[in-house]
């Protein structure tokens, strides 16, 4: 959009005439991000309050298209990395979010983990440190004081304060784990995901050669990394009807991962009565359609 139309439809904000401001404010919809600069320069000018409002309102609507695009371009990715995903779930509350300060904080938590591990650990033992720092050195836990709390779905949130949910734990939990070498996968375990530490061969040597799972064991985020065998996991799926059991104890795709976060959010949003906000998370949710169930 020209700087001279832009200037003009802008202007028009303070007008009066509802009709008027409707047709502005779909011009200005139309266009790209980079017209919110011009927009927040014109709200600290402006001393209506209707214009204001109207101002505010627009650069939210504008945010929220800049999120969804950008949620867009993820799930339609091949290759999805878990911390971009995480962070474009960061925007929809917090458009400005520091990238820079949270890939500081998320790299100086894996170089303290980094400098204990050694190539002649095994898996277990390399997950048992990993443990350690986590939640006993940092003290990443879930939130239970509070647990609907929509902040807990938050990266910034969860760097900060050292609570999350169930997913979001799980999923910060994953993405340490690749950074460091070790191959974690979600497992879609009902109410509260798993981390899967998944070697082919490996497993084939520790449960046999008939075993057709590659899941070597499970880690619990929630529960200060406890970690389980198979034989646990599929006790107390069958032990409470969940079937079938490879829906939930074998590793799934990352879009689903970040789609669970999302719809935790849209959960939390629904339990403390943020209407406008479960709205627009559940038109985000509807982007994944059933791309990440498969």
């Amino acid at each position: 959009m020209k700087r001279s139309r832009l200037k003009a439809l802008i202007n028009l904000l303070d007008d009066p005439d509802n009709l008027v401001f409707e047709t502005v404010e779909k011009e200005l919809l139309k266009a790209n991000f980079n017209i919110i600069p011009a927009l927040e320069k014109q709200w600290e000018n402006s001393f209506d309050e209707t214009s204001q409002e109207r101002i505010e309102n627009l650069i939210q609507d504008l945010q929220f298209k800049k999120t969804r695009n950008l949620l867009k371009i993820w799930i339609s990715s091949l290759e999805h990395n878990l911390l971009e995903g995480f962070l474009t779930i960061d925007k929809f509350q917090y458009p400005d979010v520091n990238q820079m300060g949270i890939n500081q904080k998320i790299e100086k938590i894996k170089n303290s983990i980094w400098l204990e591990l050694n190539d002649s650990l095994t898996l277990l033992e390399k997950t048992t440190i990993l443990n350690h720092f986590l939640f006993n050195i940092h003290g990443f836990s879930v939130n239970h004081n509070n647990i609907q709390s929509p902040q807990n779905c938050y990266l910034n949130q969860l760097l900060e304060t050292k609570k999350g949910n169930p997913v979001s734990l799980s999923l910060f939990y994953t993405i340490i784990a690749r950074q460091l070498g070790l191959p974690a996968f979600f497992t879609d375990f009902p109410k509260n995901p798993l981390v899967a530490i998944v070697d082919s061969d490996l497993a084939r040597r520790v449960h046999g050669k008939n075993s057709s799972s590659d899941v070597l064991f499970y880690i619990n985020p929630s529960n200060k990394g406890s970690i389980a065998s198979r034989k646990e996991v599929d006790y107390h799926l069958k032990k409470n009807n969940y079937s079938p059991v490879e829906k939930y104890a074998e590793p799934q795709p990352d879009k689903l991962f970040l789609k669970r976060l999302l719809e935790s959010l849209n959960n939390s949003f629904h339990a403390v009565g943020f209407q406008e906000k479960e709205i627009r998370t559940a038109e985000l949710l509807s982007l994944f359609g059933q791309v990440a169930t498969t």
